[in-house]
Order: structure tokens, then sequence, then C-alpha cells
């Protein structure tokens, strides 16, 4: 009877081990503990530095404080036109003018009661939209359009009381250069609040224009992968302590709650240190504190080890080996 016991959990215990390799296996052609790949971005062992990507507002000039020098302001037209709802990838629906460029608002101003509190330098970089001429087209509630006196005596238009401004470094219609700069200003969505894709599922896949497909979460921030983190015979991040503050873990979703994800290794385990952290065919998954708002990619290729994760868990652009 031991002997038939033994054998029996052996036996168990194999076919434990199969059904894990099975769930997460290691993929070819990737490295995984200890590796460092060629063209490293940064330092080796380096785990990027906050704010130190080029986001909408890492390119602002430093020259005023306010991301732009001023010296487009004036070569957009200051009447607002015909309002219209403009699909954005990354922040959904926003507001464009007349002639299709972003409007935006400022976190310091107030719309209760309307109150601007962008002059001088900050409205040269940020021109004020005109409230004359303003009109809803489709999609927008006409009710939510009003006008608030500036400073200098001149109309601005605002929408549901936040008064409305474009981007001097906004140079075509629907650059969204302006999104985020100083972390005090947004795009318009057309009820007047902050536009954001908050309908999102909890892990679901974007289009980036030079990485192709990528996986994000449901703020829309783009997914990354740590090469030296394992996943078979079960996920293990090596990714703890200050890294960890860089690269925040993905908390764990549902496989109801995804979108375009590969199913196979899709699954959450515990930490050693507590956290909750979600896998993509078993692979730790990550964001960026880097990263300043939806479409971010400043974490890929950081230290020659974090790449932005693709709807299979492959790292996506990793050199292979």
């Amino acid at each position: 009877m031991k002997t038939s016991w033994r054998s029996a959990s052996l036996v168990a215990s194999a076919a434990a081990v199969l059904a894990l390799t099975t769930a997460c296996g290691q993929e070819s052609g990737t490295s995984s503990v200890g590796s460092q790949n060629v063209g490293a971005t940064a330092a080796a062992g380096d785990y990027g530095s906050v704010g130190a990507g080029a986001g909408a507002g890492a390119s602002a000039s430093p020259s005023n404080g306010y991301g732009a020098d001023g010296q487009n302001a004036g070569t957009q037209s200051s009447a607002a036109g015909k309002l219209a709802v403009t699909q954005n990838a990354e922040l959904g629906k926003m507001l464009t003018d007349g002639n299709g460029m972003t409007l935006y608002r400022f976190d310091e101003d107030t719309a209760e009661p309307p109150k601007s509190n962008c002059d001088g330098d900050c409205a040269k970089a940020w021109p004020p939209v005109a409230a004359d001429d303003a009109a809803a087209g489709a999609g927008i509630d006409k009710a939510l359009l009003g006008e608030v006196t500036r400073a200098d005596g001149t109309k601005q238009l605002t929408i549901g009381g936040w008064p409305a401004y474009r981007y001097a470094k906004d140079t075509k219609a629907g650059d969204v250069a302006g999104q985020g700069v100083g972390g005090k200003w947004f795009a318009l969505a057309p009820d007047g609040k902050k536009a954001t894709l908050a309908s999102l599922p909890g892990l679901s896949v974007r289009k980036d224009p030079k990485l192709g497909d990528i996986v994000v979460d449901k703020n829309g921030m783009t997914v990354y992968r740590f090469l030296k983190d394992v996943a078979w015979p079960k996920p293990i991040s090596n990714c703890t302590g200050s890294c960890l503050e860089k690269w925040p873990a993905v908390g764990i979703v549902s496989k109801d709650d995804t979108k375009g994800i590969e199913k196979k290794g899709l699954m959450g385990f515990t930490r050693p240190d507590g956290v909750k952290q979600m896998t993509v065919d078993c692979w730790p998954a990550y964001t960026f504190s880097g990263d300043a708002k939806p479409g971010d990619t400043n974490g890929q290729g950081v230290g020659g080890t974090w790449y932005a994760m693709s709807p299979d868990g492959k790292p996506v652009g990793a050199p292979k080996k």
C-alpha cells in the first residue's frame, strides 16, 4: 500500500509540473535571469529615471515655465468657430475648434465661478480661445458653452465653466502636445472634464505608431516586461525595492476584464513582498512611473532590460539572442 501511495504521489506531482510547464513555459529566443541586452539606453542595472522620458510635457521649453516659449503664439486663429468632438486613440473624445485644434483646460483655473489664472507669458504659451463666434457642433451640449471676462477685458470661451485654451506648440489639427504639461494642462472633454479613456478594460491592446501592438492597463498606460524576471516554472519578479517604485506592478485583473490579450498564462501571483501582480504568458507586468500620460513609452529599452509588452507577453523590440 505504501509503495502504491508513493507511486501515485509521484505521478500526481509529475502531472502538476507538466501542467505548470504548459501554462508557464519559457518562450524561446528571449533572455531571462542575469541577461543584459546590447544597445542599453541606461547603465546596466539602471531602473530608469522618473520624468526623464520624452512625453508631451517633457519636450516643452523651460524658458518661461509654461511649457512653450510663445514663439508660435498668434499664428492660430483666436476665434473658436464651430466646436467639434474628435476621437483620440489615447484620450478618447476631446474638443477641437473649427480648425481642428485641440482645446485645453488649466488646473489652476476655476469653473465655479469661471476664472482664468493664465495671463502674461502663460497666455502666450496657451492662447485663450475667444468666446466670439463659438458654436456647438454635433455631440456638444450648447448649454455648456459660456464665457468669462479676463483681466484684460476680453471674453474667453468656457466649457462647463472651464476657460478654454489652445497650445502654442500644437502646429496642426489633432496635435495634443499640451496634454499633461506641468501636470496641470489637459485636453478638454465635450462636457468640460479632462479627456480620458476611462472605459478601458483592465488590460487591452493599443497600436503604437512605432512599436506596433502593445499592452496597456485600464488607464491606457503602457505595460512593460523586465528581462531579468522569470516565467517558468513559476512567475518570479526580480524588480524589488526602489525598482518597484519606478516600475509599479500591474494589479491582478480578471481574464474577462481583458481584450486582445493571449489567455495562456494570463494570471496573477503573489510576490514575496505581498504585492499581487498580473502576468501575461506568465511574465510579470509593470507600468513605468516615468510615463506621464496614456501613449507614453518612455520606459522602452531602459537599461536594455525593460520593454513594452506584446499581447502574447513578448518584449517588443528586445534584441534577439
